[in-house]
């Protein structure tokens, strides 16, 4: 076992990473988002889930405002080390559309399909 070194991670030239975020009891991918070395920090010591804002320029705690929280089970990243993958428990929808993931549109037969609705109990 070899201690983890946030510095070893593959930042962007912005200092951001892109994070996958997916159920951990049912494998569905969430989301995706970005993170910095301060978010990571903060998602590690808390097993709370933080993301970067790219546009409010400041860290975001996913289900700061709305309850829909993920809880880390567990950080993993990929051979090149330019990715996070974020085993979580989600509390509620994942995406700011209310929908369970963000990625609820298809493309079948050159057509876009709507794959989910939102939640209506969230």
């Amino acid at each position: 076992m070899t201690t983890f070194n946030i510095e070893d991670l593959k930042f962007d030239d912005r200092g951001l990473i892109p994070a996958i975020a997916q159920e951990a009891k049912t494998s569905e991918v969430l989301m995706m988002a970005w993170m910095n070395a301060e978010s990571i920090r903060e998602t590690i010591e808390t097993g709370r889930v933080v993301y970067w804002s790219r546009s409010r320029a400041n860290l975001w705690r996913k289900g700061e405002t709305s309850g829909h929280i993920q809880s880390l089970v567990d950080l993993r990243f990929d051979c090149d080390r330019d990715c996070i993958l974020l085993m979580v428990e989600q509390v509620g929808a994942a995406c700011h559309t209310f929908r369970k993931s963000c990625f609820y549109t298809a493309v079948r037969n050159d057509a876009e399909v709507e794959l989910m609705k939102p939640m209506v109990d969230v």
